[in-house]
């Protein structure tokens, strides 16, 4: 009886204190929306008014040390985490733009090595505008980020509210102050067909956006990788792709919306029955192998979907 009153005076204290501290104001879903509506401005937000400032921002920390797109505490620096509030599977840019990259398109494709840049920038309009509607092809204004920021369902992981969780695609020349770091990705094409039938693997080599008739698109050059046969490896139980290459043997690029990413893949690569050399790198791996692996063990979500 003693220790009961003991607890029930303790509760009492404490909702005092959580009462004057404001902490049983509304209920929890107000609470849910406030979170959303802070994550919303911290993820989705980007400085359009001064493009000054952002640059100046970028520069200075480029000087500092660090990437301009990790966003400190606000976004978190972590590659994973969960996400609070009701909020629907997305995928959005990175908040800053990179500086020192060219701004039209064909300067652009010649800073990155890739003479048909402009042939996928117009490819990609047609296949989703009427073809009328894009002559002359007029864009401007292409931005470059380092970053994306996937939401996607993973009740089955650590998540937070509604299943949600967070994790950041990078495409970043140099990673921590070494070699670039250029994710993989799952990206969905077929709505209809159920696991990895209804997904495409691919490598992001670059973020970027770009204004066509004052509308902006958000887009991911991509190189894609095809699967081996029409089931999963019957040893390992996971999928087996193959980079695609012209007949020059050079990956095959193309550009894609980045509503069109689900979320970040773990491509392993298949040694066969070839040694390792040791001296190869973690990041050297996805040109160094021939095929590879799509790891569905990487985590609880991966494994739903990559069967």
């Amino acid at each position: 009886m003693l220790l009961t009153n003991q607890r029930l005076d303790k509760l009492a204290a404490s909702r005092a204190d959580f009462k004057a501290r404001g902490m049983l104001l509304g209920t929890c879903y107000s609470d849910a929306v406030k979170r959303l509506e802070r994550l919303s401005m911290a993820l989705f937000d980007v400085d359009e008014n001064d493009p000054q400032n952002s640059q100046d921002e970028a520069e200075s920390e480029r000087d500092s040390g660090t990437e301009s797109d990790e966003e400190g505490a606000e976004d978190g620096n972590e590659d994973t985490g969960v996400v609070q509030g009701p909020l629907l599977a997305s995928v959005t840019l990175a908040r800053r733009p990179q500086p020192h990259y060219p701004r039209t398109m064909h300067e652009l494709g010649t800073y990155m090595k890739i003479p048909e840049f402009s042939q996928l920038v117009t490819r990609f309009l047609h296949e989703r505008l009427d073809p009328a509607d894009i002559q002359p092809l007029e864009v401007s204004s292409f931005r470059v980020f380092h970053s994306s920021v996937a939401i996607f369902r993973a009740p089955s992981d650590i998540s937070g509210i509604e299943g949600l969780r967070r994790e950041r695609i990078r495409a970043t020349p140099s990673w921590c102050s070494g070699p670039g770091r250029y994710d993989c990705i799952f990206a969905e094409t077929d709505e209809n067909s159920a696991g990895f039938r209804g997904l495409l693997a691919a490598r992001v080599k670059l973020f970027f956006s770009f204004k066509h008739v004052q509308q902006e698109w958000p887009c991911a050059l991509v190189e894609w990788f095809s699967p081996v046969g029409t089931e999963p490896d019957q040893e390992t139980g996971m999928w087996i792709v193959e980079p695609d290459l012209n007949n020059d043997g050079i990956p095959i690029c193309d550009i894609i919306h980045v509503e069109s990413i689900l979320r970040g893949a773990h491509l392993i690569g298949v040694a066969g029955r070839d040694f390792i050399p040791r001296n190869l790198r973690h990041y050297e791996s996805l040109d160094a192998f021939q095929s590879f692996y799509v790891n569905k063990y990487a985590d609880h979500h991966t494994h739903e979907i990559a069967f």
